[in-house]
């Protein structure tokens, strides 16, 4: 990188190809992308300006106020001059830029960083100062004689891209400042405001503790929204880090806001009407529940894998969960030995469901009661309750929910196992 013109224009030497890695990293240099991405009319421009950019056909980058200049070369090898212009900032936009900074120390460390945190901007707009191009404000002038954003302008964006990554201060000098002018500029403003700081008096202590009491009270709760936000889309130019799926992560960020939300709903409860909070799920359990919301085959298949319970396990562990969650999971997967006094009101409860006649012929095996000659079943859970299982494919299924009354559950079960598959329950 050299310097111009009393430090008013930097040029940068032309970067290698981009094999394999998105343009923009930082916020900030997505930010610059997607008001290229907007302002273009033609998409297939822009993809022509991706592959000239990613191939290295992108001369040095000269970068001036208001001006950014570099040469581009075609595949033929034909060379274009390709400028974007961006408008300067006003004085008194720089004015109250600075003042704004100064009264944050944090603004200024972030700069010296080479770093433009979202507040800074934020700050920056809220005194009318639009550091970041927005819609429109990218102008093209190109040597190819078009009159949009072309293949040549959209492949130096890019390219810049990448430039405004390394430092921010690429921006503010195409907004009019150079780095050394602007950080004197700063260092100026801070010395003066120290020196009205100093002679400033403080608040006494005690007055500051005594007025705690007279403070405003707190706002009201927000009202519930009607249903769970709607997470960001991960779809983007840049490709993922080895190791990340965007698909999983989106769908992740999805059932976390319906659970989020339904935690939000039982903490804004009357207290006399929140329900008990159950243990938190294992991480088995919590695979089967991130598979009940019905995730893109790919990540069922991730889900399958890695609770070792593979497709046709997780299947029955999912329709179990939409039956009764974690209890409904428990007697899916636990075969238990009823005794004792357990064992007794089993018996006693199985006794009195049937009158003597029609009381169907049962073979106990620990919790499990199946009807001789019939792919049906009976499973005691260990609260006392009845569930419903049929055998599909040489598979145990549930059914349905659970029920106190064994022959209710039972109907169940030969309704499901008449129809040859479990009726669908919401949980």
């Amino acid at each position: 990188m050299t310097r111009h013109d009393g430090d008013t224009e930097r040029t940068f030497a032309a970067l290698p190809p981009a094999h394999g890695r998105g343009f923009a990293q930082t916020w900030w240099g997505q930010a610059w992308l997607k008001a290229l991405e907007d302002t273009a009319l033609d998409s297939a421009q822009l993809r022509r300006g991706r592959r000239l950019a990613r191939a290295g056909a992108v001369g040095a980058v000269s970068v001036r106020p208001g001006r950014l200049t570099a040469v581009v070369q075609d595949s033929d090898r034909t060379a274009h001059r390709a400028d974007v212009l961006l408008e300067e900032l006003s004085p008194g936009q720089w004015d109250r830029f600075l003042d704004m900074a100064v009264e944050r120390a944090g603004h200024v460390a972030a700069l010296l960083d080479r770093e433009m945190p979202p507040h800074l901007v934020e700050d920056a707009a809220a005194e009318g100062v639009e550091l970041l191009p927005g819609l429109g404000d990218l102008e093209p002038e190109c040597g190819c004689g078009a009159w949009d954003h072309c293949g040549h302008t959209a492949a130096l964006c890019y390219q810049v891209a990448r430039l405004l990554d390394q430092d921010p201060f690429v921006l503010l000098l195409m907004r009019g400042r150079d780095e050394v002018a602007l950080l004197n500029a700063l260092q100026s403003r801070s010395g003066a405001s120290a020196a009205e700081r100093s002679g400033q008096e403080g608040v006494d202590a005690a007055e500051a503790y005594a007025a705690g009491d007279i403070l405003p009270p707190l706002p009201p709760l927000p009202e519930l929204p009607d249903e769970p936000g709607v997470p960001p889309s991960l779809d983007t130019e840049t490709p993922p880090a080895p190791g990340i799926d965007p698909a999983a992560l989106e769908f992740l960020a999805a059932r976390t806001a319906v659970l989020a939300h339904r935690l939000l709903a039982e903490s804004l409860r009357d207290p006399a009407e929140r329900r008990p909070s159950g243990a938190d799920p294992t991480v088995s359990e919590d695979a089967v529940r991130l598979a009940a919301g019905e995730p893109g085959q790919e990540v069922a298949d991730r889900l399958a894998d890695g609770s070792g319970r593979g497709r046709e396990g997780l299947a029955a562990a999912v329709r179990a969960w939409r039956h009764g969650g974690t209890a409904a999971l428990a007697v899916l997967d636990e075969e238990w030995k009823a005794q004792g006094e357990t064992l007794a009101r089993a018996r006693a409860a199985l006794e009195s469901a049937w009158d003597a006649d029609e009381r169907p012929e049962l073979r106990a095996r620990g919790n499990r009661w199946t009807v001789v000659g019939a792919p049906v079943q009976l499973r005691l859970g260990r609260d006392g309750r009845w569930w419903p299982y049929h055998k599909e494919r040489g598979r145990w299924l549930p059914s349905g929910g659970a029920a106190q009354d064994p022959a209710t559950a039972l109907t169940s079960a030969e309704l499901a196992a008449a129809e040859g598959a479990a009726p669908s329950s919401g949980q």
